[in-house]
């Protein structure tokens, strides 16, 4: 990686983690125009040095932080059971940082009936969504509970939506986003709950 390009992967991580931007794309945008290049890294080296950024200034609290986000989603998630749910995001790679809220996906074609499931919990705002995937028309609904001190984000995504999903690729590392199913990550926090999902290089 050129000069330029490695200047352009630290300043986009450094705004990443600051949070004065969410995308990637403009991260990169920013921190070329702020450093006048146009050589862009891609979102791969970026999450790379954003994860070391934030292990130099989190250490271990993160470690600890990690390990009670993976065990309020087991919570959250057998409250869901019935909906085949799916942990994703920073606390199924083990990129978290201070911040980051905890992603659950399920299915399901009425949102009520699963915010019934979570009833006990502080619901803090359902959003429905539209938006284009792939030139075609998807929606989701997206709950937002507050967990202790933690924010989870349930996205309830259509039934018939289930089979396109699951060869869904990330924007950032390139890999199938298969996350972590409930027996999964029972397992996970019995035997290696630090571990991390994260390639050792962009998958295409």
């Amino acid at each position: 990686m050129d000069m330029s390009r490695e200047q352009i992967t630290r300043e986009a991580a450094r705004l990443l983690y600051s949070r004065k931007v969410k995308e990637y794309k403009d991260a990169k945008e920013m921190a070329a125009k702020d450093l006048g290049t146009r050589s862009l890294p891609s979102n791969y080296d970026i999450a790379i040095e954003l994860d070391n950024l934030t292990e130099e200034h989190e250490g271990s609290e993160r470690l600890s932080r990690l390990v009670e986000m993976r065990r309020i989603a087991l919570e959250v998630m057998r409250r869901l059971w019935d909906y085949d749910p799916v942990l994703i995001g920073s606390v199924w790679r083990g990129t978290n940082r201070q911040g980051s809220d905890i992603d659950i996906v399920v299915y399901h074609d009425d949102p009520e009936i699963v915010k019934e499931n979570l009833r006990e919990y502080n619901i803090i705002v359902i959003d429905k969504k539209t938006f284009i995937l792939s030139g075609l028309p998807r929606s989701s609904a997206h709950l937002t509970l507050q967990v202790k001190e933690y924010p989870v984000e349930v996205v309830i995504r259509p039934l018939h939506d289930k089979e396109y999903y699951k060869d869904e690729r990330c924007d950032v590392y390139g890999d199938i986003k298969r996350g972590l199913k409930l027996p999964e990550l029972e397992k996970l926090i019995q035997t290696d709950p630090l571990r991390r999902f994260i390639p050792k290089r962009r998958s295409r």
